[in-house]
């Protein structure tokens, strides 16, 4: 099998997987108590090239509740990029994720999480659409808190689980028939969530993500991005669950550190 066999065969089969979770979920939706939230998520993407083969991931998502008013999550990620002629970007790195309570179905605590994650970017292009496909790959291992005799919240242990996920993405410009400096254009995505191993609890769909925004591709460098993410989250009692209307406010910004020729 080569190579692109493969891709095609791997990403057919997270989206038969993904389909067949995502209908038995609407099947049980009768069942479940769904809270709806308003949400703001600001962030902050960027991949530095350093040489052809190398560069380095850097990221920050300050996500607040109720349109910013509290704390929802704070998310950093870095990694390291490696790009394949005519082929992939390939990335591995770690992330610190912190959880605060909010909502109508708050967590117990705050707590940590500690992630390692690999992931794969393919890009298409076709006419005026510029296709991009995310496979990622994450092993979380979260804070775990027990109440001690002063009837507070402390460290007990770190807990391991496993997440795969895919995103597909496109981007459509409207102002220009490619995408290019001082170019407004149309970002859509949507990526599930597939829990995985020991401790998936009662879903193995654990989110999904539905996006649609507008983009400004300010020069070859700088990227903004304002748009809509409808989050689904399911939790692990498999009763409870959230539907999340998230205002996002991105900005990309890649360096280049390669010697001009």
């Amino acid at each position: 099998m080569t190579f692109a066999n493969m891709i095609y065969f791997m990403k057919n089969k997270i989206l038969l997987l993904s389909l067949v979770m995502m209908s038995s979920t609407l099947f049980m939706d009768a069942q479940r108590q769904i809270s709806a939230q308003q949400n703001t998520w600001f962030m902050y993407f960027g991949n530095h090239r350093l040489s052809d083969k190398w560069g380095i991931h850097t990221e920050y998502q300050w996500r607040r509740e109720d349109l910013g008013q509290n704390w929802q999550q704070s998310l950093m990620r870095v990694g390291v990029d490696y790009y394949i002629p005519d082929g992939p970007m390939l990335t591995a790195g770690y992330g610190w994720i912190q959880s605060f309570p909010y909502g109508e179905q708050p967590i117990s605590y705050s707590f940590n999480e500690h992630r390692i994650w690999q992931q794969m970017i393919l890009k298409q292009k076709a006419g005026r659409f510029y296709f991009n496909h995310r496979y990622r790959l994450e092993q979380r291992f979260l804070e775990r808190k027990t109440l001690n005799s002063a009837a507070e919240f402390e460290h007990d242990e770190f807990v391991f689980r496993q997440r795969a996920r895919y995103r597909f993405m496109v981007n459509i410009p409207l102002n220009h028939p490619e995408m290019k400096e001082k170019t407004l254009f149309l970002a859509l995505y949507d990526e599930p969530f597939i829990q995985f191993g020991k401790g998936v609890g009662a879903n193995t769909l654990d989110q999904n993500r539905l996006y649609g925004a507008l983009g400004y591709q300010v020069n070859k460098s700088l990227q903004i991005q304002a748009g809509y993410l409808n989050q689904m989250v399911f939790k692990g009692d498999g009763v409870h669950a959230e539907r999340n209307h998230n205002l996002q406010l991105g900005i990309t910004y890649n360096m280049d550190f390669r010697e001009k020729q």
